[in-house]
């Protein structure tokens, strides 16, 4: 078919390639139409010539940054048709200030990209081979309706799943699944915090992350959080952890087997040998209660099991018992728990993947929690505190009527029973295993719609299972791909769709507040996307019109602008310097956040019960807690605890109380034949107790300028960090002879899971033996590592995504080719006097440069952890040797 056709080849040539025409993209692809760069002015002999914005004459547009989960407030500057600078919304409650991270800096680096994608592409010839035939967007739309009402009218909606990323996007793509009528919406949660978030539900019931009060808080335990690089809102966490110690003398302590840069602006930094952090957790529990330090009476009045029953079941929990696992020393915890306990309740102890992403993660989460609740710290001032409402709920951001009922199917793919706690408190799934289940037939697919996901890239075995599966045409009949750049999901895709950045589209977006308030944000685009690009709910929408009358009638509202329009229509129109607005939309789109007024958060368990809330309730005088019926003959639900002989709100948990024993966790596992007695106790993680000397644990870990599938292809960060060295501590240096900037070979090996009951994923008796990859990798040697743990960064080691993703300097030419018939350059006019790619990725290795990094997670098993599901990142068996 293509033999008489001439085809395009590079991103380059994506500028000029017409409707019907044929483009080769590829892995090597350094080729780009370059624009000048932001910036930069044209003289009139062609010289190029940096030049300082004018701020004075620039429009002002506030929005949300989305260069990683924090999503702070954002305003930026656009000059003729470009955001040429970004700083903070002073009135972002969590930022507070004008600054932002490197990250928040570089967004308009992406908005400018010379490889991004600009037209809707339909695959020609086999999949991941490359070829790509521009098309209209009626065109893809048609397609993709077609396809998507054959599975409606076949009676298997199920069929049709998105995969998606950060999106932001909830109430949109709910939307859009619901009117099909499936529930296949599937995440990567279990990839990054759903232990955390689980353990945060089991004990206090009502948020999936902590809201502590850092800039009064006096103690800090910290245990895997590295906030100063990578963590939940940590560029809000650095500012008032930061105040705390500097302006009244805070503690901050951090646990973690690598000296991140968290663990080195610490006071003190413990190495535990990893997967013990539950352990060192639980013996400072015992050492609070020995001393007598605990808060007796939050204890008695709120938390479950009680006293009497935490002293015997943390007995035998001693400082030594913990030391042993750990490698840290009795002595010293015996004194951080001491100095915690004697600051409360002010203080504060909290985790993030370092502890959370093991095997044993789950209870390892919720045995530093508990630390909380046994001083008292939960919801107090320089406390352990959490935020209400985090979500956009409907009652207060209302979508455009009529609404689709919701799905009430489930399938293995989207709520995989292997892990019954995964979907039990938030929709978390378990991700990682979507593409075993595909492939072992365990779930069928015929429509795969992906957005922002990447799996090749940031999946655990991403491009051995997941590029296989996405590669088989079988396996998934036709997958659609929305994307900015072409990312290797791209490239295993049958139909491109060119989204566009968060600098260039709607939405409405909420985080935790870590000043205890309610308040949402407005994203809104500060320039037009390029091209054909269309952000992903419009494309939703566009095709949800195409269906047929029975789902057009729940995109009738128009485009994603009117949808978010509606969801402000409650908001107020007055603003809090007095200027009124005509609408709660125009309010959002001047001051792009809304903060409730109102008291902060503190002590929301001890908020008593209205009268018309407490209206036909009555009390279990057994439990003490407060039931009530939803409707007259309704089940009962409990919605409050007596405490004192007043009717309070108590924890949003069944019983109303912190809960340290969960009765429910317990019920759960003994139905799925797992091992859990509902309190969190220590278990070694599988395979990890006692290792051979040749053999050690593989993590890894965030750069504070990357996340895993967004930054690699904008530039200014690129070339900040573009090369992850493995970290190695001495003593294994000298084993192995080697030294800092040696080439090594890393091979890691599948997890020897067996907890009783539960069902080993890839796993079992061969699991010791059984390689999953092998990678070389240049060395760095440092005392800042456990000499049990090698370290390596993720984010990088791209294939795919244009010239700062994949290192490589590249000309602005395109080139024509004809099948068979060799190849001749097209001139796309006189190249730039200033092209920041052409010459500017000075890390290319062919020019002597260090490259791009290694993919670590290609060679990281599928490994999720009981219960729950979250990927064990931080559990994988390797060994090393020198090359």
């Amino acid at each position: 078919m293509l033999r008489r056709e001439f085809i395009k080849s590079g991103l380059g040539a994506l500028a000029t390639l017409g409707v019907g025409e044929v483009i080769l993209l590829g892995a090597g692809d350094a080729m780009a139409a370059a624009p000048d760069p932001l910036n930069y002015a044209t003289d009139a002999d062609g010289a190029a010539h940096k030049v300082r914005p004018d701020y004075r004459t620039a429009t002002s547009v506030k929005s949300v940054c989305l260069n990683c989960s924090t999503v702070c407030g954002i305003e930026g500057f656009v000059q003729d048709g470009r955001v040429v600078k970004i700083r903070g919304n002073p009135l972002d409650p969590n930022l507070g200030s004008f600054m932002t991270c490197a990250k928040g800096q570089s967004g308009p680096t992406i908005n400018n990209y010379p490889e991004r994608l600009l037209f809707p592409l339909r695959r020609v010839g086999k999949r991941g081979e490359g070829l790509w035939r521009r098309i209209t967007w009626e065109e893809a739309y048609a397609e993709m309706a077609t396809r998507i009402r054959r599975c409606i009218d076949d009676g298997h909606p199920e069929r049709v799943a998105i995969h998606q990323g950060r999106s932001r996007y909830e109430s949109e793509i709910g939307r859009f699944l619901n009117a099909i009528g499936s529930p296949v919406l599937l995440n990567h949660r279990a990839l990054c915090s759903s232990n955390k978030r689980a353990a945060n539900y089991v004990s206090l019931g009502e948020t999936d992350w902590e809201s502590i009060d850092a800039e009064r808080c006096r103690y800090f335990l910290n245990f895997g959080a590295n906030f100063f690089e990578a963590h939940q809102g940590g560029l809000h966490l650095v500012k008032r952890v930061t105040k705390a110690r500097f302006d009244h003398g805070a503690k901050l302590v951090t646990f973690d087997v690598r000296m991140s840069n968290t663990a080195g602006r610490s006071d003190e930094w413990f190495q535990p040998y990893p997967g013990t952090e539950g352990a060192i957790a639980l013996a400072m529990g015992h050492v609070i209660l020995r001393e007598n330090l605990h808060d007796r009476a939050f204890v008695a009045d709120y938390v479950q099991p009680g006293e009497a029953r935490l002293r015997e079941w943390l007995a035998s929990c001693t400082p030594a018992w913990a030391a042993q696992l750990s490698g840290v020393p009795a002595a010293d915890i015996e004194r951080l728990a001491i100095e915690f306990a004697s600051a409360k309740p002010a203080v504060a102890a909290f985790t993030n993947r370092g502890t959370g992403a093991h095997y044993n993660g789950f209870n390892a989460e919720r045995a530093v929690v508990m630390l909380n609740a046994l001083v008292g710290s939960v919801g107090k001032p320089g406390g352990y505190c959490y935020g209400l409402e985090e979500k956009l709920s409907p009652a207060k951001y209302p979508a455009p009527q009529p609404e689709p009922p919701k799905v009430t199917i489930r399938t293995d793919l989207e709520d995989p029973p292997e892990w019954p706690l995964a979907n039990r408190w938030q929709k978390m799934k378990v991700g990682q295993v979507v593409y075993d289940y595909l492939k072992e037939g365990r779930a069928r697919l015929d429509v795969y719609i992906s957005y922002t996901i990447a799996a090749p890239m940031t999946w655990p075995e991403g491009r051995t299972t997941a590029a296989e599966v996405l590669a088989d045409e079988k396996l998934i009949p036709f997958h659609a791909c929305s994307d900015i750049v072409y990312s290797e999901m791209a490239h295993y895709a049958d139909l491109i769709l060119p989204d566009a950045t968060y600098l260039e589209r709607w939405g409405m977006d909420i985080r935790n507040n870590l000043e205890l308030r309610h308040y949402v944000m407005l994203r809104q685009p500060m320039v037009p996307p390029p091209g054909e690009a269309v952000s992903f709910p419009d494309v939703l929408f566009n095709i949800g019109k195409r269906l047929g009358p029975d789902q057009a009638k729940y995109f009738a509202f128009g485009t994603h602008e009117d949808y978010v329009r509606a969801q402000c229509s409650k908001l107020p129109t007055k603003g809090p310097d007095g200027r009124a607005f005509a609408s709660g939309f125009e309010y959002m789109k001047h001051y792009g956040v809304h903060v409730d007024a109102g008291p902060k958060a503190y002590e929301v368990y001890r908020r008593a019960l209205s009268a018309e809330q407490l209206a036909g309730s009555r009390v279990d005088e057994a439990s003490g807690r407060v039931l009530k019926a939803d409707k007259p003959g309704g089940k009962e639900r409990a919605i409050g605890l007596m405490v004192g002989g007043v009717a309070v709100r108590g924890f949003a948990t069944p019983s109303r109380r912190f809960e340290i024993h969960a009765p429910e966790v317990a019920q759960v596992a003994a139905a799925a034949g797992m091992r859990d007695d509902g309190l969190p106790s220590f278990h070694h993680v599988p395979g990890l107790e006692s290792l051979p000397a040749d053999r050690y644990v593989l993590t890894s870990f965030k750069w504070n300028v990357h996340t895993q599938g967004r930054t690699a292809s904008q530039k200014y960060l690129a070339e900040i960090v573009h090369d992850n060295p493995m970290w190695m501590h001495p003593s294994v240096a000298a084993r192995i002879g080697v030294k800092s900037g040696d080439m090594v070979e890393l091979t890691t090996y599948r997890p020897r899971s067996g907890t009783a009951g539960d069902k080993a994923f890839k796993g079992g008796a061969a699991g010791k033996d059984a390689v999953v990859g092998r990678a070389r990798i240049r060395v760095f040697v440092t005392q800042g590592i456990h000499p049990k743990v090698l370290a390596v960064s993720n984010s990088l080691g791209w294939k795919f995504g244009g010239r700062a993703a994949q290192g490589r300097n590249g000309n602005r030419t395109a080139v024509l080719r004809a099948s068979g018939q060799g190849a001749t350059v097209a001139a796309l006019g006189p190249e730039p006097r200033h092209d920041d790619l052409r010459n500017g990725v000075w890390w290319d290795e062919r020019n002597g440069g260090r490259g791009n990094g290694v993919n670590i997670n290609a060679i990281l098993p599928v490994n999720p952890s009981p219960l729950v599901g979250m990927q064990a990142w931080f559990d994988t068996v390797c060994s090393v040797r020198r090359v």
